[in-house]
């Protein structure tokens, strides 16, 4: 008796969780499709969504349901597709934007469609960052420049679109269908700190210290020999060697931090250490000890998978455990080549998806979200994590300028409750007066933000 109750129990359970579930019919599914639909309902919007061919099923279907295709079957909630989601391959693609209220949209539909473009397409089109497979111009670095995307060139690079296009949907559906039921979602922190030159002088080994008191001297910089001297005399603390203040703050916030270490070699020649030295283990384990630490993979580990392999093994024997995040030291995404190698040596989360130089969302969302290969036409389970700020972005810009564009990125990611990124370095924190502002980003404003 009690065992049948309780079936009946979960069989109603069922049926009421089934008539609030979103039910889509497309004539066909593609994968294209289910990662983008995945994407804005289950990712940015907490709800999942079930998919079928059947016409009969759908017509079945006592909850919520919208058919996407090129015409209505009837008077349902009815998307039209573009047809990005049902094609294969990369092909030019000729974008005019409109606007849906307020936003910043594209791929227009039919007047018999319940919004006025095709949400899915146009996500996809920014999340599977379809226009860096298109021939472009790249920087001086061979880097795919913030300049040649559709965001920058129709300025909505700044706006989390993706998320604010879901947030705006859901309005819509909520009114079409009162039962669906939208768990509560509240923005957080993700902080990312970049490692590339741990000491401004120690731990350099001889010669590499000989060459930079020449190259000091060349330049006539005397002071930046009179502060090496102390340093490596002990008299003074390495101004780059801020990790005791950082990890401090850290360790009182809510917020979560990944640090990037780069175990390869630096670009410039008197920028690199010795990795090995026991000191720089024992400074990775330190920060290990108390938040996530990552690995800033080399530009040499970008052409080579042996010197990639070979920096994620050497992290690992450092911290005595997986890695499980990654960011380029140089913001290089060569897609997908780099993304392969990460998912081959089963790196889980990538922490590369930003401009260096620009402030912006570069995949147009601040939801972590999933790699889509196009060329191989699937959805990988490597997770990238968007970045909406570089401090290397704001270089000489004045500190009134670099708190304005913080606050102003956090507060559009407050309003779709995303996850709010910017990546800093150790060498923002040093005592110099420029440094004042960084300090109290991260301190105040990165930490537990209400």
């Amino acid at each position: 008796m009690l065992l049948s109750l309780k079936t009946a129990i979960l069989a109603l359970q069922t049926k009421i969780f089934y008539r609030r579930m979103l039910l889509v019919y497309s004539q066909k599914i593609t994968t294209r499709l289910s990662y983008s639909f995945k994407h804005i309902f289950l990712r940015i919007l907490g709800v999942d969504v079930s998919f079928t061919t059947v016409l009969e099923e759908f017509i079945a279907h006592e909850g919520p349901k919208m058919s996407y295709g090129k015409q209505p079957l009837g008077n349902e909630f009815f998307i039209q597709e573009h047809g990005l989601l049902a094609e294969n391959g990369i092909e030019s693609i000729e974008i005019q934007l409109k606007e849906w209220g307020s936003i910043p949209a594209f791929f227009p539909t039919i007047e018999k469609s319940s919004i006025p473009f095709d949400i899915f397409a146009a996500s996809f089109y920014l999340l599977s960052r379809y226009e860096e497979y298109l021939p472009h111009v790249k920087d001086a670095k061979g880097r795919y420049p913030a300049s040649e995307s559709l965001a920058f060139q129709n300025k909505f690079l700044e706006l989390p679109i993706v998320d604010m296009w879901a947030y705006k949907f859901k309005t819509i559906l909520v009114q079409s269908f009162p039962e669906m039921k939208f768990p509560s979602r509240h923005m957080s922190l993700h902080n990312v700190l970049t490692v590339q030159r741990p000491f401004a002088y120690s731990q350099k080994g001889f010669f590499r210290s000989f060459l930079c008191y020449f190259q000091d001297l060349l330049r006539g910089r005397f002071k930046n020999n009179f502060y090496r001297t102390q340093v490596l005399l002990g008299i003074r603390k390495d101004p780059y060697d801020t990790f005791t203040w950082i990890v401090n703050i850290a360790k009182r916030s809510a917020s979560k931090m990944t640090t990037f270490f780069l175990l390869g070699e630096n670009e410039e020649y008197q920028d690199s250490l010795n990795t090995h030295r026991k000191s720089y283990q024992l400074l990775v384990k330190y920060v290990a000890d108390y938040k996530e630490v990552g690995l800033l993979y080399s530009a040499s580990s970008l052409t080579r998978f042996e010197a990639l392999q070979e920096e994620v093994k050497r992290m690992e024997n450092t911290i005595n455990r997986k890695v499980l995040s990654a960011k380029q030291s140089n913001y290089f995404v060569n897609l997908p080549e780099n993304y392969r190698n990460l998912i081959e040596l089963e790196i889980e989360k990538d922490f590369t998806m930003a401009y260096h130089d620009t402030p912006g969302f570069r995949a147009g969302t601040c939801t972590p979200f999933l790699f889509y290969d196009l060329d191989f036409e699937i959805k990988t389970p490597l997770v990238l994590h968007p970045i909406a700020l570089a401090s290397t972005a704001l270089n000489n810009e004045q500190p009134n300028i670099i708190e304005a564009k913080v606050q102003e990125l956090l507060q559009r990611v407050r309003q779709v409750n995303g996850v709010f990124s910017v990546v800093l370095s150790n060498e923002n924190f040093t005592s110099d007066d420029e440094n004042t502002v960084w300090r109290k980003v991260f301190s105040e404003t990165l930490q537990n933000y209400e």
